[in-house]
């Protein structure tokens, strides 16, 4: 079995297929996360990242398959000590502290821990890759948080076009229509 279909069944295991999400169950926004990542030509840590990313909950997506403090291990053993690391970014970002001014300074605040890291240019990559594509898939799949959505993603893609790799930014332009 692979690694993407051992955490895919994980996933199962810890519920992800009985959580309400944009447009289904989380379990299938998480599919469709990995697999737009890999159509986009992201790395499979990426792609693991991507179907794993809500592992811990989000700041938007608050509950969790994994418990942050003790379970970190866990997923770590499925997915590895890279994609795990951007799985528990992701989850851990306190948005509105980080989102905003992440290209001029390259910080991720953690509302678990209250503490900040820099990233690296390839971490940030990633990690807007998979931040970028989450919300497109949202975007994509919950009419209701259209508006809002779209135009927060309008005014943040900008922001972000240094961070992002090429064939995200491109996929962002063409869904946002920018």
């Amino acid at each position: 079995m692979s690694t993407f279909q051992d955490l895919g069944s994980l996933l199962l295991v810890r519920g992800a297929d009985e959580l309400e999400h944009a447009g289904g169950t989380l379990y299938v926004h998480l599919h469709r996360v990995a697999k737009r990542l890999r159509s986009l030509g992201g790395s499979e840590t990426l792609v693991l990242a991507g179907l794993a990313h809500a592992a811990y909950g989000t700041d938007g997506f608050p509950t969790h398959l994994f418990d942050w403090h003790d379970e970190r291990p866990v997923l770590e053993a499925v997915i590895g000590p890279e994609a795990e690391l951007l799985v528990y970014r992701y989850g851990a970002c306190e948005r509105e502290t980080t989102w905003r001014d992440l290209a001029e300074h390259s910080t991720v605040t953690d509302r678990f821990t209250g503490t900040s890291e820099e990233l690296t240019s390839a971490e940030l990559r990633d990690f807007i890759d998979l931040t970028i594509v989450n919300e497109l898939d949202v975007l994509d799949h919950a009419p209701d948080l259209k508006p809002k959505l779209h135009a927060f993603l309008t005014e943040q893609i900008p922001r972000w076009q240094s961070l992002a790799s090429p064939a995200v930014l491109a996929d962002a332009h063409r869904a946002l229509e920018l």
